[in-house]
């Protein structure tokens, strides 16, 4: 069955404005919440996944964050941490009011950036059933010096001049100055780690998505180091599934570890490979652990077979 048959799309109120999103209905009272990191919009993030959840039984909502894909919001390619986090916060309000979703059996699933945003929304809502991060962006202090020795000197010096502009720029109501999200190393690029370039062939092999900006406003260069959202890990009362690449050179394998560490019910999947590895090689493992970690903490809910909820 295709994708288009299975789902339908749908809106939600967040702030000022609405998150456009991909519901796929479903019938064991279970709900996934997915989107992706930066700029990855709901259909690149989340189609993979979301059809296997579905299949299994669990319902699904992918949106894009307010000023990407098709949700609302001006100006565009503009990343704030602070209301991607109030997107997830109403995607989870609206999720709760879905005819095929028990209020206590939805969860989290966030890949890159949006997996680090989950871990502060799980850490402020106690009632999630469960969360599920892939290579999350934990703690950007400590992958900015990372980030920084992929870069050259010159490269470098260009994008900290075009984050200033651009944030000096949004004082008076200028056009963001945007940038590749990824590049390769001596490009101006939000992005030019070694394992960056695999995003293309991991989320959009088949050139499927052509509406997919792939650009970011500047402005989130001066950002990403002072975000670190692994810090509310120890308040995370839902048990919480981490999946770390262990040859990530994007997000590292070491600052999601001492999330995990310092999580009171936390399990860790260690994969081969780097930042996009479970789009890739290692996809078929990733997805069938995690449907398994949903069975095991959707309160019970097994599979779709057994007619339950």
């Amino acid at each position: 069955m295709s994708l288009s048959a299975t789902r339908e799309k749908v809106r939600f109120t967040s702030g000022d404005t609405t998150c456009a999103a991909w519901h796929y209905p479903g019938t064991n009272g279970g709900c996934v919440i997915m989107a992706g990191g930066t700029a990855v919009t709901k259909e690149p993030a989340s189609d993979r996944f979301a059809r296997r959840f579905n299949e299994a039984g669990f319902a699904v909502v992918a949106f894009d964050h307010r000023h990407f894909g098709e949700s609302g919001g001006t100006p565009r390619q503009v990343v704030r941490f602070a209301e991607q986090r109030t997107d997830w916060q109403s995607a989870i309000a609206f999720a709760r009011e879905l005819p095929d979703v028990d209020p206590e059996g939805v969860s989290l699933w966030g890949f890159s950036l949006g997996a680090g945003h989950i871990l502060q929304v799980a850490a402020d809502d106690p009632g999630l059933a469960s969360v599920i991060t892939q290579s999350p962006v934990a703690d950007g202090r400590a992958l900015a010096p990372n980030a920084l020795r992929a870069m050259t000197a010159l490269a470098l010096l260009r994008l900290m001049g075009l984050a200033v502009a651009d944030v000096l720029g949004s004082l008076v109501g200028g056009r963001p100055l945007l940038i590749p999200t990824a590049g390769v190393r001596g490009e101006v690029a939000s992005l030019t780690t070694p394992d960056a370039m695999d995003g293309d062939r991991a989320l959009d092999p088949d050139h499927r998505y052509s509406d997919w900006d792939q650009t970011v406003a500047a402005r989130i260069a001066l950002h990403m180091g002072g975000y670190r959202p692994g810090r509310h890990a120890s308040r995370i009362r839902c048990p919480l599934l981490m999946v770390i690449c262990d040859q990530d050179r994007s997000t590292l394998p070491g600052p999601a570890l001492r999330v995990a560490a310092q999580a009171p019910d936390a399990e860790v999947l260690h994969v081969q490979g780097r930042h996009y590895a479970p789009f890739l090689e290692a996809h078929e493992e990733v997805v069938e652990e995690e449907i398994a970690f949903l069975r095991k903490h959707l309160h019970g809910r097994g599979r779709s077979d057994q007619g339950v909820f």
